[in-house]
């Protein structure tokens, strides 16, 4: 197996399932709805929603490094507010990850093997790094949702 076979393989464990740590991203907030998504049970803590705008900007961004272009994320575009609420724009929000990761995955699958020890973009971490980066990224934010789920319930239960 190629080691971009291998980054690509854990990509897919982070995002969609059988992830070694547990739940994946798209498994943890599967069974999460718009007021869950919402919510907001730890005080001066992100809530699902942002959360999950969080993880399909950096995935966009990580996609679009690859491919040439310097992203920097302003602090609206890395944790962008929630505007509108609601079923809907739950299920939105959830096709706009499922959207994003399905892109960067497309990206990742074309990278040659040859690039990974080099910059993704001039002055930044190595390909390597940035892609192993983006999928720590997933799964640490896949725990802070999973708390989130957790502490939700708890709430909704007092």
């Amino acid at each position: 197996m190629k080691e971009i076979e291998r980054i690509v393989d854990q990509l897919d464990r982070a995002f969609g399932g059988d992830a070694w740590h547990g739940p994946s991203v798209g498994s943890v907030i599967d069974e999460v709805t718009a007021q869950q998504a919402a919510a907001r049970p730890i005080k001066g803590g992100h809530s699902i929603w942002e959360i999950v705008l969080h993880i399909a900007a950096w995935e966009r961004a990580c996609r679009s490094r690859l491919q040439g272009d310097r992203e920097q994320l302003s602090a609206t575009e890395d944790w962008p507010p929630l505007t509108v609420t609601g079923p809907e724009a739950w299920e939105e929000t959830r096709t706009l990850l499922k959207q994003g990761h399905d892109d960067l995955r497309a990206a990742v699958v074309l990278v040659d093997e040859s690039r990974l020890d080099g910059p993704i973009i001039e002055g930044m971490s190595t390909v390597y790094v940035t892609l192993h980066g983006i999928i720590q990224h997933d799964l640490y934010h896949a725990g802070q949702i999973a708390i989130l789920k957790k502490a939700s319930a708890e709430v909704a239960t007092l």
